[in-house]
């Protein structure tokens, strides 16, 4: 139980980085900001479609925070270069 409560305060904190890193993005505008804006959008729609069927198929919600962590991690290295 630890390791959920771990992982979703952990989830939180890396995902306010990629929050702000997004702005910045979006806020130079440009074509990297529409691309952002783009992907920011299919990422959400993806990422609630892939937590319903992880839920659906009798998966934990640790494991929907485990996926959507690997992909805010990536994110953050993306955004940060």
């Amino acid at each position: 139980m630890f390791k959920f409560w771990h992982d979703a305060t952990m989830l939180a904190i890396e995902s306010q980085r990629v929050i702000a890193l997004r702005m910045m993005r979006l806020a130079t505008g440009g074509r990297r900001g529409r691309a952002e804006a783009s992907r920011m959008v299919t990422e959400k729609v993806a990422a609630s479609i892939g937590a319903a069927a992880t839920l659906l198929t009798g998966g934990s919600p640790g494991a929907v925070v485990t996926k959507v962590r690997r992909r805010v991690r990536a994110n953050s290295r993306r955004l940060s270069r």
